[in-house]
């Protein structure tokens, strides 16, 4: 799979350093004042000061949760999922919505976990029980 690029907007750049190498690892790579990109999880991330971030809408609608939207997030192995899940608790970060197995016994099952971004840019992390389902519908 191709690695895909994201920009998107933070408050500002020490507290993006903060959570994003500081609790999730990721490497950075080009930067500037106002401006910031990562290596998150094989793909690139490009952080963008901004004092217009916009308020979240909790229009999502997933097996029976909540979920804000807009969101952006990665598809992790078993193995790297439960890594960042232990990383991001011995950051006492928050889940927005706590680590959780979906769709339980059905195609796409997955574990699942949003937390906010020091920014409050709300990422979801996901680990299918079976990779060859990721896009398939039932």
């Amino acid at each position: 799979m191709q690695p895909f690029h994201f920009a998107f907007k933070v408050k500002d750049i020490a507290s993006t350093r903060d959570f994003y190498i500081d609790i999730l690892g990721c490497k950075e790579g080009r930067s500037t004042e106002t401006w910031i990109d990562f290596n998150f999880f094989g793909h690139q991330l490009s952080a963008h000061i901004s004092d217009n971030i916009p308020a979240l809408d909790y229009c999502g609608q997933v097996d029976g949760v909540e979920v804000p939207i807009p969101h952006f997030g990665c598809l992790l192995n078993k193995s790297d999922f439960t890594e960042v899940q232990q990383k991001l608790i011995a950051a006492d970060i928050k889940f927005l919505i706590k680590p959780q197995k979906r769709y339980q016994g059905q195609v796409g099952e997955q574990m699942t976990m949003f937390v906010f971004d020091y920014s409050n840019n709300p990422i979801e992390f996901k680990s299918f029980s079976a990779e060859n389902e990721i896009f398939v519908s039932e």
